[in-house]
């Protein structure tokens, strides 16, 4: 493959279902649309964590959330484990991070050549509240839901910002010899749930298909998503049309972002560069819209745990769409290859596969893992995704089970029923074989306490408080004090 440069656009809780290319009937994306016709469109992408801070770390490391240690929004990558931008760098290729990183900050060395208003986490440690897993303050959401609608926020300046400042630095190095990659990461269309006014009049809130399961009569019966809803209030239902009005301004900042992504696609185009550079667009997970009465990621349904995944550009099929499963740390080798890096001894057991090799292949079965260790969950979830099937093993809980092919919207939960039980057995043992999924949720579950411990304990975690959004650079964190556990 002939070495070019390589734009990595990534965005924050996009629900993949919400593309026109995806087959939505309503969103308006054509920007995202058109990178997918002239490249390949990865159906079945999948995060590593439904969570912003520890898969991001997968994404750099090439590695599993319990391979690293970054168990959650308290654990940011500190540049401790080699990256795929520290791959570059040592090799004298030019790797610049745009926007948000959500990675440990404070004047930490995250393998960047370069980084460009970086939004990082707060005070260098983010969420410490979200490590307290036993005797945890339940966290009220319901404003964020009942509050959603046009308007403006600092999440939508920043990504009009993200959009110039990579605008910019396309045009300073439109002529560079050698290849460079540039990790574009935008923060929306992650709540607030805020759209401007043009983008939301676009879509009429009573028109709208809504999410698999939202009304409470259909929401699932697991231990695991009755907590989540407890936990960050989502029970009792909202009003219908609070509900709707909640997908129309989500609507409304998807078509947003695509229009940032669009400005800096046609600045490829005016420069030259769309026949040298390799383009994907992705996000770090989904987002549920209300779907079984959750709002937000956090668990392993598809509109959480699933992605979009596009790729395009020098020797990137045209028109395609691949069935065979992948997920974010397949980056890392497919950043290295696309500007002709190479890993080194120390890469040669990371899980990932490199996009092009799989977008030039027929489909074949691959298994993809995620896990979850973090806020809203008493202990840990494990998905495995292969062709036909997703299987879910949840520390202390039953499983969960879908025919994605026959129950795309995964209302129909497997696990409970006798002739399935032999595919229950071979996806345990497949996770075993991978991970002690136990002594795992034990070993986060001490490097947590170990965190909280190290700041003063639950008392100073406690009156530390919690915020709702990571604040763009510039802006002061909104703490709310948080009393004891539910």
């Amino acid at each position: 493959m002939q070495p070019t440069n390589v734009l990595y656009i990534i965005s924050d809780q996009h629900n993949y279902r919400l593309m026109g290319c995806s087959g939505h009937p309503v969103v308006q994306t054509p920007n995202l649309d058109r990178l997918a016709n002239r490249g390949t469109r990865f159906n079945n992408a999948y995060t590593n964590c439904p969570i912003c801070v520890p898969v991001r770390a997968s994404l750099a490391t090439g590695r599993y959330v319990h391979q690293t240690g970054y168990w959650d929004n308290g654990h940011p990558y500190d540049g401790r484990i080699p990256s795929w931008h520290q791959r570059l760098r040592d090799q004298e290729f030019q790797s610049t991070s745009i926007g948000k990183l959500h990675f440990k900050g404070q004047e930490t060395d995250h393998g960047f050549s370069q980084e460009v208003e970086p939004l990082n986490v707060v005070d260098g440690v983010g969420d410490l509240l979200g490590c307290i897993r036993e005797g945890t303050p339940f966290r009220g959401k319901r404003s964020g839901i009942s509050d959603a609608g046009p308007g403006d926020s600092t999440y939508l300046q920043y990504d009009q910002r993200n959009a110039d400042n990579a605008v910019k630095w396309l045009q300073e190095h439109a002529h560079d010899e050698k290849p460079w990659a540039t990790f574009l990461s935008f923060v929306c269309p992650h709540p607030p749930y805020i759209s401007p006014q043009d983008c939301f009049d676009l879509y009429d809130p009573a028109a709208l298909p809504l999410p698999p399961q939202w009304r409470q009569a259909d929401w699932p019966n697991h231990p695991a998503m009755d907590y989540f809803r407890r936990f960050f209030t989502f029970d009792p239902q909202f009003p219908e049309a609070m509900v709707r009005q909640m997908n129309a301004a989500y609507y409304g900042v998807v078509t947003y972002l695509d229009r940032q992504v669009g400005r800096v696609l046609d600045t490829l185009d005016e420069l030259g560069l769309a026949d040298k550079t390799r383009v994907i667009y992705t996000s770090d997970h989904g987002e549920h819209l209300g779907g079984r009465g959750i709002y937000g990621k956090f668990t392993m349904y598809e509109e959480s745990a699933g992605i979009p995944m596009l790729a395009a550009g020098p020797d990137v099929p045209v028109g395609k769409v691949v069935d065979t499963p992948v997920s974010l740390v397949d980056s890392f080798p497919t950043i290295l290859d696309a500007v002709g890096a190479h890993q080194t001894d120390e890469d040669r057991n990371l899980p990932g596969q490199s996009l092009w090799e799989i977008a030039n292949a027929d489909d074949y079965d691959r298994t993809v893992l995620s896990e979850y260790h973090a806020v809203g969950a008493k202990s840990a979830a494990y998905m495995l995704r292969n062709r036909q099937y997703k299987y879910v093993y949840y520390v202390n809980e039953q499983p969960q089970l879908f025919d994605l092919q026959n129950d795309p919207d995964e209302c129909h939960d497997l696990a409970g029923r006798e002739d399935n039980q032999h595919v229950l057995e071979y996806f345990e043992d497949e996770l075993r074989a991978l991970l002690d999924p136990e002594g795992v949720d034990a070993q986060c579950k001490a490097s947590q306490a170990a965190l909280i411990a190290s700041h003063g304990g639950k008392e100073g975690v406690l009156n530390r408080g919690a915020f709702d959004n990571s604040p763009v650079p510039g802006e002061a964190p909104a703490f709310r004090k948080h009393g004891s556990g539910h």
